[in-house]
């Protein structure tokens, strides 16, 4: 069908760090191109020059093979290129039908022309199966119906070409295959889609090339149907990759956490706790699964402190929680890494040092007289130590962490809370949007910290995650427990069939 987009040797350096090296990247009209790397491996940075918000240091853009300068993302948007986030840029308090057309006009009227520019809007829509309430705020629509909205954004402003980074990183398995259909029909428009993600089925699913990027390079671009998954992880790591596989035993150690009938908030099926009951003991992963949206969240925040219930008791090391907050929790053993990076887990502005020390900032280790006078010395030497030991990839341990790729940014949280050693690590969607080699990192840690006698409670909408980390699973739906079952040898069906409410533990 033609090439709609042309990189002839892009680089892009900041300062004397190069993130993008001599790339060069074809992309065809009508297809779902993907681009697969490591955390770090330069796929963002490649797409901020292509959407404008960087300029290339050396290299050329072609846009119907014509040479163009994306001097600004008003340019790209002009050029009909659309870029939908992995953090959504929605404001929660406004419509669908307001973050639309926010910030755009289609005509010179001092007035906006609101039914006629609705019924556009609501004809492109129905046109790709995005149907949606132009009405409700935000705030009020699901994960997966934000994703639409901002798929809507970049149609309505004329993109024939559509970056999707990581597009299904939040969405349900429901949710991500209405996204798959979206897609289809977009090709068949002949509409162009770059597809960002580290999900090999996904990859393998939806993609007709895939280009494979590794420390800023292009290692090579290949068809769908002439390659697979353990071919494209090994390119993405630079060496035969090996998944790792993990023994389950029966945990022997005491309980560190029990709930007994909890419930916050029962009326409420999606956001509350209705008679939770369940126990951790050393040594253990207690995996949780289900469609994100059961109960999970509150769940993650009752056994760090963040809520407190409305009935029933949590016992946390045979003491009974009566004064919940999250430092009685912290002070009491208990990690945490929380299913948001960016709002629950980091200070974006702050560096990677300050980051790796911020629960324990007060500690004769790194300051003098409970914190008023910092050990910057110390610091810096764990900082440096953890940055290696973890390979948190970065130009310093000085470096702003908001700087960082989801996957070190992640890799930082994990840092701090293992090395805590705590007596209760609570892992909420521990390896989101992260790509195969950080995941096999971060589940080697898990099993680790659950080796030297920790207590771990998984979160994940990933059930292949759950599955293969844990030693007991629980499912939860409509913030209830459905079911309980062996991690050795589960029983698929019957956890597939509790996911979805069809079985009620008695």
């Amino acid at each position: 069908m033609g090439t709609f987009l042309r990189m002839e040797n892009v680089t892009k350096s900041f300062g004397k760090v190069v993130a993008n090296k001599n790339i060069n990247l074809s992309i065809e009209k009508g297809e779902v191109h993907t681009l697969l790397g490591e955390n770090g491996a330069g796929k963002s940075t490649l797409m901020n020059v292509l959407i404008g918000l960087y300029q290339p240091t050396e290299g050329d853009i072609f846009i119907n093979d014509v040479k163009v300068k994306i001097d600004s993302p008003a340019k790209a948007v002009k050029l009909g290129i659309g870029m939908v986030h992995q953090h959504f840029m929605l404001v929660e308090d406004m419509t669908v039908f307001e973050n639309i057309i926010l910030g755009i006009t289609k005509d010179s009227s001092v007035f906006i022309k609101a039914e006629a520019i609705k019924k556009e809007i609501l004809e492109l829509s129905e046109s790709y199966g995005l149907n949606i309430d132009m009405d409700k705020r935000i705030e009020d629509i699901s994960i997966g119906e934000q994703q639409r909205v901002e798929i809507l954004k970049v149609l309505y402003r004329g993109a024939e070409l559509l970056i999707l980074d990581e597009p299904t990183a939040v969405l349900t398995d429901e949710e991500a295959e209405s996204l798959f259909d979206i897609i289809k029909r977009l090709v068949a428009e002949n509409k162009t889609v770059i597809f960002i993600s580290h999900k090999m089925r996904e990859i393998m699913k939806i993609s007709d090339h895939i280009t494979v990027l590794r420390s800023g390079e292009v290692v090579t671009t290949v068809k769908k149907e002439e390659t697979d998954p353990d071919i494209l992880a090994s390119l993405m790591v630079g060496h035969e990759f090996v998944p790792s596989k993990f023994d389950k035993p029966v945990a022997q150690g005491e309980v560190m956490i029990s709930l007994d009938h909890i419930c916050y908030h029962k009326e409420m099926k999606h956001s509350g706790l209705n008679n939770l009951s369940l126990e951790i003991k050393r040594g253990e992963v207690l995996g949780i699964a289900g469609v994100d949206g059961n109960g999970q969240s509150q769940l993650a925040q009752l056994v760090t402190g963040l809520i407190e219930p409305d009935e029933g008791e949590v016992i946390l090391k045979a003491k009974k929680i009566s004064n919940f907050g999250s430092l009685e929790f912290i002070t009491s053993g208990v990690s945490h890494v929380p299913e948001d990076r960016n709002k629950m887990g980091l200070v974006g502005d702050m560096s990677i040092s300050e980051n790796l020390v911020l629960k324990s900032i007060e500690s004769e280790q790194f300051s003098y007289f409970r914190g008023l006078k910092l050990k910057k010395k110390n610091i810096d030497a764990y900082a440096k130590n953890l940055v290696e030991k973890y390979d948190i990839r970065c130009s310093s341990p000085e470096q702003a962490v908001k700087n960082l790729s989801g996957g070190n940014q992640q890799k930082v949280i994990i840092a701090r809370e293992l090395e805590a050693k705590p007596d209760l690590l609570i892992a909420v969607h521990p390896t989101r949007g992260l790509d195969i080699g950080a995941t096999n990192f971060v589940h080697e840690c898990i099993i680790s910290a659950r080796d030297s006698g920790c207590a771990v409670l998984l979160i994940s909408a990933d059930l292949d995650e759950v599955l293969k980390l844990s030693t007991q699973i629980s499912v939860m739906y409509e913030g209830r427990l459905m079911g309980s079952y062996p991690g050795d040898n589960p029983p698929i069906k019957q956890i597939s069939l509790a996911m979805a409410g069809k079985q009620i533990l008695n």
